[in-house]
């Protein structure tokens, strides 16, 4: 029996909507290398549940400075900012149900976040990286004065080679990787110093394909959860479904990944929400990012006015 009717006879709700009459195409960009944050597509697209709902999906790798496809995978927090500065797009799946975000240093004179005073922090150069750090400083009673450095490329490889003494991680993911090779980087969990719990990793569509595909949006989605509960029922097979598809990762790596990702609640939460938003932590998030200033328009200004968020995501295709 196969992966995808094994795990069906095992509950899921597998059925889709009818089928479009004909192939869609539909285009779906990352905002990262593969990992197992997007193990539910790549699970979808092996198994044939896009095929069978009537799609033709490509995920397209992940490019510095890429255009956004039909649907493209956020952080949260870039989302928000993206948002704020523009982008005409809605947040449709949220992949996260518990936070995976970490602050991560190196350093043995580093044991709470005010330590990081007058350290040397490695970013992308975005608002809310700053808002992130900031605010965990803060909430350790410290004042947040350290040195900011901005990088194109690694920043796990700036931290390990001692050219940054922090940065910002994923747990499910770098996390690991530290993990199990024994490295000595500690973490700082976000929402444990003054930044409010978060999704961290959500799908967002283009308004327009909302607006003028909307079976074809409610198909991609629907198929798109059902790949992320296949890779809950089953992390060691998601984990090789996503290793063919990118066979330059880890395999150790990928298989202890995916099973953190299930066994910590991240890709289904404890009481089996999946993919759903929850809207009181979306707007918790709104407030913090406002009040930090984080927020700012295309020309880089903050924003004068908390914005309305209720229309930067909904539920409605997961109903």
């Amino acid at each position: 029996m196969s992966f995808k009717h094994s795990l069906c006879a095992a509950s899921l709700a597998c059925a889709l909507t009818t089928p479009l009459q004909a192939a869609e195409p539909v285009s779906v960009t990352l905002d990262w290398t593969p990992n197992t944050n997007f193990v539910g597509l790549y699970i979808a697209q092996a198994l044939g549940l896009y095929e069978d709902a009537g799609l033709s999906v490509t995920i397209e790798p992940f490019v510095f400075g890429q255009a956004h496809g039909d649907v493209a995978a956020f952080g949260i927090l870039d989302f928000y900012t993206a948002r704020a500065a523009g982008l005409d797009a809605v947040g449709v799946y949220a992949v996260t149900q518990t936070e995976t975000g970490r602050l991560a240093y190196q350093g043995h004179d580093i044991h709470r976040p005010r330590d990081l005073v007058g350290k040397r922090y490695g970013g992308f150069g975005t608002t809310w990286e700053k808002a992130v750090v900031d605010a965990m400083i803060m909430a350790d009673n410290g004042v947040p004065d350290y040195e900011i450095a901005t990088y194109d490329g690694s920043l796990y490889d700036a931290l390990r080679a001692g050219q940054i003494d922090f940065t910002l991680e994923v747990l499910t993911w770098q996390g690991v990787e530290n993990d199990l090779a024994g490295r000595d980087i500690g973490a700082f969990r976000y929402a444990d110093y003054g930044v409010p719990e978060q999704h961290t990793i959500l799908l967002a569509a283009d308004a327009a394909f909302l607006a003028e595909r909307p079976e074809t949006a409610l198909a991609f989605v629907e198929a798109t959860r059902a790949g992320y509960r296949l890779a809950v029922e089953n992390p060691a097979q998601a984990a090789e479904i996503l290793m063919a598809a990118a066979p330059e990762l880890d395999p150790e790596l990928v298989l202890a990944s995916s099973r953190l990702m299930v066994d910590g609640h991240y890709l289904m939460a404890e009481d089996g929400t999946i993919g759903e938003f929850d809207g009181r932590r979306m707007e918790q998030l709104a407030d913090f990012l406002f009040d930090a200033g984080a927020l700012v328009d295309r020309d880089g200004a903050a924003l004068a006015q908390r914005p309305d968020i209720s229309e930067w995501y909904t539920n409605r295709y997961l109903d």
